[in-house]
């Protein structure tokens, strides 16, 4: 799949996902908001930075490597974003890389499922990332990644392995996604 064929492909996954949450009734998540972060509009591309961080868990172990996404609000003012982030993986030169990506449970953590996360300026919100390396691997050397699921995106730097240039993710949540 190209890398216009994946942002169309997560542009439609994150709608379908905000129209199922809309019509089931979307939480805050908890300690982000209160009352009023409900109404948080969604957060625009500029106001969303993206790294990577170990959240004081490092993640190991029988072939497989992972790290959460952290994406923060620099904005002024309280926004909202909800789902999966959209990934694909670029090699040296920034040259697509095919990338297979798996929306749920990852090899170290339980998927909370889509939900509404309200960010305050300077609060952030998680996914977890996992992919393997034993097999015929993918020379990854950056992650594009889409915090809202449209076209806007942050590259990072990621050299790694990746076998098959598959990724799994969790949807994004108001604290680190753990095992439970």
């Amino acid at each position: 799949m190209t890398i216009r064929g994946l942002r169309t492909a997560v542009t439609t996954t994150a709608a379908v996902v905000l129209a199922a949450g809309a019509s089931a009734g979307i939480a805050t998540a908890a300690g982000t908001g209160g009352s009023g972060a409900a109404a948080a509009s969604a957060c625009a591309p500029g106001t969303l930075k993206v790294t990577t961080t170990t959240a004081g868990s490092g993640q190991a172990g029988m072939s497989h490597e992972g790290t959460y996404l952290k994406v923060t609000n620099t904005g002024k003012s309280n926004c909202a974003i909800s789902g999966y982030p959209g990934l694909a993986l670029e090699g040296a030169g920034h040259s697509a890389i095919k990338t297979k990506v798996h929306r749920g449970d990852t090899y170290f953590a339980k998927d909370p499922g889509a939900h509404r996360v309200t960010l305050k300026p300077g609060k952030s919100a998680y996914a977890d990332l996992v992919w393997s390396h034993a097999g015929p691997s993918a020379k990854a050397k950056y992650l594009q990644v889409s915090p809202t699921g449209g076209n806007a995106h942050g590259i990072l730097p990621f050299a790694n392995d990746v076998d098959g240039g598959s990724l799994s993710v969790t949807a994004w949540s108001a604290t680190p996604p753990r095992a439970s």
